[in-house]
């Protein structure tokens, strides 16, 4: 069910999930005219970053007026989650596109494996210091399967100002069976990443090694509604911001998870949270059935044991096959 122009609160800590009820937590080109003899100009992954930067501002400018036109008499819906597809298409997905286009050159396979319509639940590997992972797949979703992805996110995410509305408008909620669960059965393609933090801010050495995927509380939401799993795999993530150290004092003191030490942050500033622009590839695997289990299967530990560890182990083994592939981190 749909609402024009319908505001979500946040609750900040509170907690609660989009319905209201306490959260429980998932683990969660040559230029023409140049002179004869020399050699055209280099085109740089930055030169590319920048001009679809502009282009992606310009069309903002230029398609201003009628953006707040919308706004401003309330032509567009949100539901019941926050989510705001009129400005997630027109401002959230242009401002990640030259990122995913020109920063990261994502190369997007298996695309074909997630349905056009109905449910499913997209499982993927979480690296990177900041989960910049998480962007870059929805926009793949949403520009190459033609459909919103709708994350399930950390409790911080909401928590923190401006962040925290965003998220809602991009129609993320709380990691939770509760709001996975409503979300699936609304036909929805719903993303989860199970290793968390652990994954997020891992150490740079252990890159690509994925961490424990918790005890399947995403598993036993896709059995409930027999929404298949489409495992994901992201290779290029983890050189954004190596993860040499962390300040685990620092981090205590302002509330965080970890507080990293990259190559380039804390001693370049502001500069030092620029991502290094590495060669990224998004592969969304065959669709794990659900529906062959009967209905008391999402309560049984041991199903529940045995379908995390077979995704956990396809993501993974798909990830060593990218790399393999990978001639360079930075070219591809």
């Amino acid at each position: 069910m749909t609402q024009v122009a319908k505001v979500i609160p946040l609750h900040g800590g509170s907690r609660r999930t989009a319905s209201g009820r306490p959260a429980e937590s998932f683990d969660v080109h040559p230029s023409q005219g140049a002179p004869a003899g020399d050699a055209p100009p280099q085109h740089t992954v930055v030169d590319g970053f920048l001009d679809d930067l502009r282009t992606a501002l310009i069309g903002h400018v230029t398609g201003g007026a009628e953006f707040l036109r919308r706004r401003i008499t309330g032509d567009y819906e949100v539901d019941d989650f926050g989510f705001d597809p009129h400005f997630n298409d027109n401002i959230l997905m242009p401002t990640l596109r030259p990122l995913f286009d020109k920063w990261f050159r994502v190369e997007v396979r298996g695309v074909e494996n997630i349905p056009t319509d109905g449910r499913a639940l997209i499982v993927a590997n979480h690296a990177g210091t900041l989960p910049v992972d998480a962007l870059m797949t929805s926009v793949a979703v949403h520009d190459r399967a033609h459909r919103p992805l709708r994350m399930l996110a950390a409790d911080l995410a909401f928590d923190m100002p401006v962040v925290g509305t965003v998220a809602r408008k991009a129609g993320h909620t709380l990691a939770c069976h509760p709001d996975a669960e409503r979300l699936l059965e609304q036909d929805q393609v719903v993303a989860v990443f199970p290793e968390g933090y652990k994954g997020l801010g891992k150490p740079f050495k252990e890159r690509y090694k994925l961490q424990r995927f918790g005890r399947g509380g995403f598993v036993s939401a896709a059995l409930k509604t027999q929404a298949p799993i489409i495992p994901c795999s992201i290779v290029g993530s983890e050189e954004i911001y190596p993860n040499i150290g962390n300040l685990t004092s620092l981090a205590r003191l302002a509330g965080l998870p970890y507080f990293p030490i990259t190559p380039l942050f804390p001693a370049l500033g502001p500069l030092g949270a620029v991502p290094l622009p590495s060669k990224w590839y998004i592969e969304f695997g065959t669709p794990i059935a659900t529906d062959v289990h009967d209905e008391v299967a999402a309560d049984d530990p041991m199903v529940l044991f045995e379908v995390t560890d077979h995704v956990r182990e396809v993501i993974q083994q798909t990830l060593y096959k990218l790399l393999t592939r990978r001639r360079n981190v930075f070219l591809g």
